[in-house]
């Protein structure tokens, strides 16, 4: 896998909601600290609870955002592909993570410390209201995901799990080729709160239909279309 250059990390910080804001100049002072970390499909970013010392960019890879109960049970909050950012509250207040973060493939991510980040939004108050619009969202996006869990159908949930992989896969690809998501149906069941069984039984019924191709670890999406239909489906 190539490195990516310094063009690709600087186009990440310069679409970030609030790193976005800032000037040309200190884009490159933080480029100047920010670090490439590589991590392999299945591998621990961080886990909840451990120190928030820094945020991080996803410039190659999948990966989930969970937590994991004293059971074993695991709920997927949040996907985070190319061009992603998490980590950005514990960059701000330097508490203990709130989740897991997991690479579902082989990631590199661009790291950013809260000591090399904090003197420039000391200098930068503007950037608090941006901030703030930002955890509204991310308020209004776990409330969607508990009435998604307690309204909508599995087939649905499913169908919505699939089309959020498929995201950063189809930035790049011509519209209406197959989509190749590397995913099993455990994983895919965690993310749409559901058993492997009841997932499995959903995507024999797509392959019939034609709508998806799926083995050992990957699914194959050959009608788009279909699927988002599915995921647009109305609450229960």
């Amino acid at each position: 896998m190539a490195s990516p250059t310094y063009e690709e990390k600087r186009q990440i910080f310069e679409r970030h909601f609030l790193l976005g804001k800032l000037s040309g100049d200190e884009i490159d002072t933080l480029l100047h600290y920010a670090r490439v970390e590589r991590y392999p499909a299945g591998s621990e970013v961080f886990a909840k609870g451990s120190p928030g010392s820094s945020m991080m960019a996803v410039l190659r890879g999948t990966l989930k955002m969970s937590s994991v109960s004293a059971e074993g049970k695991e709920v997927v909050f949040n996907l985070m592909n190319p061009g992603d950012c998490f980590g950005e509250i514990a960059l701000l207040d330097g508490e203990a993570r709130s989740t897991d973060a997991v690479a579902m493939s082989d990631c590199e991510l661009l790291v950013l410390h809260r000591r090399d980040f904090m003197p420039l939004l000391e200098k930068r108050a503007d950037l608090c209201l941006i901030l703030l619009k930002v955890l509204c969202q991310r308020l209004r996006q776990t409330t969607e995901q508990v009435e998604d869990v307690l309204f909508r159908h599995l087939e649905s949930r499913v169908a919505k799990a699939l089309l959020h992989l498929a995201e950063s896969v189809t930035l790049h690809m011509v519209p209406g080729s197959p989509v190749e998501l590397h995913v099993s149906q455990r994983e895919l069941g965690t993310i749409a709160s559901g058993s492997r069984e009841s997932v499995n039984k959903i995507l024999q019924g797509w392959h019939k239909a034609g709508w998806i191709e799926h083995g050992k670890g990957t699914i194959v999406i050959r009608d788009l279309a279909a699927i988002r239909r599915l995921a647009a489906m109305p609450n229960l």
